[in-house]
């Protein structure tokens, strides 16, 4: 039977992750939304189009807010012209990992490169074609040269003395913009930060230097993330813990000044509202780039703040063996790639699926847990999670069927399949809608 507009189909005896729970019940899907099936009974007296039996975990679509590439390109290598196909195959080859949404990331760059590059990558939604574009996450180039990272030298930029004209001019329109990631000990930075904020982009905390007292200034200014915890900063000590001592923060302070505990007693009736005040924190959970020991300590610590990020690189999904990936020589081993004939690792090859299932084994965290930290969290962080991340009536219906070892058997966006695992059981389940 071939779905129609309007058409209502019923996954039954489904296993779905909901409000914080795995419950056995149906699915009902419409117009790309999850749908309240008495809603449906009582008023407006019908029944389901079409039902098909599901008899495996449907979670929500994971959501990745830190990719550089894949699949052999690179997005900051990219030019005016190869952006939007680079984009493309990207968006188009992540949906067999699970990942319905992402924030494309483009490290530090010049600003002649980003206001050529970024004009090209565009809030969009997924569908056949993909998984959806969320905005881009601009890493750098407003770092710390200390911890720089994998991020050519000579195109950090040490302060930020010109404030949001400076901001303009480096990247040219932030129109499309989701997530910049700061470090906060730049001159300048606090009142990026409050501009930034204030415009509804997320202000991430990363590569750099700055002590527990600054990224605490930095939070109360607006700051509402850290990327790639433990990576790229200092580390953890007992008298100035850094900015990791931020996991230990559950929430953020108002932003001090007139009128903030009149705000504050505000948001405490809104949960969406409540939900801004956390302070989020990326994770590598790739076996490589954080140990499951400190894994499992800072969500432990903090455990509704962790967002699983790939931070992959052009690498991920390219099979075993060398590749010159722009012009450097790249050996991936399968979990990782290293500069071909040393012991350099130049970057995560961790898909998103692959990350849920070592995070779950690193923190032995519930299953429920597990998965809302590369689904849930990252849309509270964005603010989206009203209609992504979440099974509830009302919203997108971006999921991902699991078996029970947590390999993805299809991927959906907006009620359709868009990626199916070739063999019998999916494809029989698959067909039927």
């Amino acid at each position: 039977m071939k779905k129609q507009k309007g058409a209502v189909v019923r996954m039954r005896d489904c296993r779905i992750l909901r409000e914080g729970r795995i419950i056995k019940e149906d699915l009902w899907i419409r117009n790309g939304h999850i749908i309240d099936p008495e809603v449906l009974f009582f008023e407006e007296r019908r029944s389901a189009d079409i039902s098909v039996d599901c008899l495996f975990l449907i979670a929500p679509g994971f959501i990745d807010i830190q990719i550089n590439g894949g699949f052999g390109v690179d997005f900051s290598s990219c030019t005016e012209d190869s952006i939007e196909e680079a984009i493309a195959l990207v968006r188009k080859r992540l949906v067999a990992y699970g990942v319905t949404a992402f924030c494309p990331t483009i490290i530090t760059s010049s600003p002649a490169l980003y206001h050529q590059l970024l004009p090209h990558i565009k809030r969009s939604e997924g569908g056949l074609h993909g998984a959806e574009i969320l905005g881009i996450h601009l890493e750098g180039p407003f770092i710390s040269k200390d911890k720089k990272g994998a991020h050519r030298l000579e195109l950090v930029r040490q302060d930020l003395d010109g404030g949001m004209s400076e901001l303009e001019e480096t990247y040219g329109s932030l129109k499309e913009t989701a997530i910049i990631t700061i470090a906060p000990e730049l001159r300048g930075c606090m009142e990026a930060i409050r501009y930034l904020s204030q415009r509804g982009i997320v202000v991430s905390l990363g590569h750099s230097g700055a002590d527990i007292v600054l990224a605490q200034e930095a939070v109360r200014n607006g700051a509402r993330c850290m990327t790639h915890l433990f990576n790229a900063m200092p580390p953890f000590h007992h008298r100035d813990p850094g900015m990791i001592g931020l996991i230990a923060q559950a929430k953020a302070a108002p932003a001090l000044g007139q009128g903030c505990l009149k705000a504050l007693a505000s948001d405490l009736t809104s949960a969406s509202a409540a939900q801004e005040d956390v302070v989020y924190f990326g994770l590598i959970a790739d076996g490589v780039h954080t140990h499951t020991a400190s894994l499992k300590i800072a969500y432990r610590a903090h455990p509704k703040g962790a967002i699983l990020v790939t931070d992959a690189i052009s690498a991920m999904g390219m099979p075993v063996g060398r590749h010159n990936l722009a012009g450097v020589e790249i050996e991936v081993t399968g979990d990782t790639a290293h500069i071909a004939g040393t012991n350099t690792l130049c970057g995560s090859v961790a898909t998103m699926d692959r990350c849920v299932r070592s995070f779950l084994t690193a923190t032995q965290c519930s299953l429920v847990e597990a998965l809302e930290v590369a689904s849930l969290h990252p849309a509270q962080l964005l603010g989206l999670d009203r209609r992504k991340g979440t099974l509830a009536f009302g919203a997108d219906a971006d999921f991902v069927v699991l078996d029970q070892d947590l390999e993805v058997l299809a991927t959906f966006i907006a009620g359709q399949c868009v990626w199916r695992r070739d063999e019998e059981r999916t494809r029989h389940f698959v067909s039927t809608l």
